[in-house]
């Protein structure tokens, strides 16, 4: 059964529009899903997916699956148990809905959830979809039986396994430079660098000094 559905920008991973509220919120539970489907929105923002169509585990109760067209990104949450090739079906029914919209439209939008006119159109497509008996559905369902539906699957704490390494990196602080290894520290180079040329000099002269006088006593020596 589809449970959520959220409809989404690919470019800022700003959610459109949702379907009214079918999961169950006690204990949280619509909650938790809720911020999964938006998570995976963001993924799907920064190019995590390639795949137009891909169908995220999530537990052994329910999935994601999700269309990405025209920078438009349909995720539903589903039972596991519903029919899989069904689930792009009304993925696919949403999709050509929205895409009568003016999209200059959808652009203009800068608060989540705040297309309201397409909120009834998901509920009114949804409620072809609950019953997977109807004729419609079933036709659908039989519709190129021999071919099997290529779809990519994923598993969600793989992708927030991900996430997280991600957000550790981005923390980590950057390597300090190595440290000179004949002064032993930077603080110790800079004063080598800045003394060494004195030094070079005044022993330069001190040599120079010392021989001036050597050949001076040298000379008064061989005049005696």
């Amino acid at each position: 059964m589809v449970k959520l559905t959220i409809v989404g920008r690919v470019s800022d991973g700003l959610p459109l529009a949702q379907g009214l509220r079918y999961v169950n919120e006690e204990n949280g539970v619509f909650s938790f899903y809720q911020k999964q489907a938006q998570l995976l929105l963001q993924e799907i923002s920064r190019g995590t997916f390639i795949p137009s169509k891909m169908t995220i585990h999530i537990d052994q109760n329910y999935c994601f699956n999700y269309l990405m067209k025209d920078g438009v990104v349909f995720i539903v949450l589903c039972d596991t148990s519903y029919p899989t090739k069904l689930a792009f079906h009304y993925l696919q029914d949403l999709q050509k809905e929205f895409h009568k919209f003016d999209k200059t439209l959808t652009h203009k939008i800068t608060r989540p959830y705040s297309f309201v006119k397409f909120d009834g159109i998901i509920a009114n497509i949804r409620r072809q979809y609950i019953d997977t008996r109807t004729q419609a559905n079933l036709s659908k369902l039989i519709a190129n039986r021999k071919q099997d539906i290529d779809i990519v699957t994923e598993d969600m704490s793989n992708i927030l396994g991900r996430r997280r390494s991600s957000e550790l990196m981005g923390r980590l602080p950057e390597t300090p430079p190595p440290s000179s290894s004949i002064w032993g520290s930077p603080h110790l180079e800079v004063i080598a660098l800045k003394w060494t040329p004195i030094m070079i000099i005044s022993i330069a002269s001190m040599v120079l000094l010392w021989a001036s006088l050597v050949l001076t006593d040298y000379y008064v020596i061989s005049s005696w």
